[in-house]
């Protein structure tokens, strides 16, 4: 048995050890705003922090997270990086980033992490931290345009 905190609840996860993180978010803790999308930590839509560091949920097996802290898109609101959290929300909804929606949550996770460690992004800094997310309808520059207007809003709050 595993057990975690997800989204700052006491977790017991009671299934295989190598069943993917992914999976137990999304069919046992019915978490379904962290996306499947590659099954091969490629694309960046399963990401979710786990103790702090964006990780593919999709590779990382549940015995992997035991005593560790995973936060997910609907959790990320409720921690200490919500103010973050709101910066890149209000950014991608004023630069209109989502197209299909798909890979957003993903997306948002790996901004937020980004946005904790480094609160003033070069353009290098920002597509490495985001080179593992694909947007399959190619928002990338709108990406960098949300995520600089987030670290400038933020630098006035």
């Amino acid at each position: 048995m595993a057990k975690f905190h997800l989204n700052g609840q006491q977790a017991d996860f009671t299934a295989s050890p190598d069943t993917p993180l992914l999976w137990a978010l999304r069919d046992f803790y019915k978490m379904t705003g962290t996306k499947y999308g590659c099954g091969m930590a490629l694309c960046g839509a399963c990401t979710v922090h786990v103790d702090g560091a964006p990780t593919r949920s999709c590779v990382t097996p549940i015995s992997a997270v035991e005593g560790k802290r995973v936060v997910t898109i609907e959790g990320i609101w409720a921690t200490t990086r919500a103010p973050v959290a709101r910066a890149v929300k209000a950014a991608w909804i004023d630069k209109d980033v989502v197209q299909c929606g798909y890979c957003q949550s993903g997306q948002v996770m790996s901004a937020v992490a980004l946005l904790t460690k480094n609160p003033s992004p070069s353009d290098a800094d920002i597509d490495a931290a985001m080179s593992g997310n694909i947007c399959r309808c190619g928002t990338y520059q709108r990406v960098r345009e949300a995520i600089k207007s987030a670290a400038a809003s933020l630098k006035k709050a």
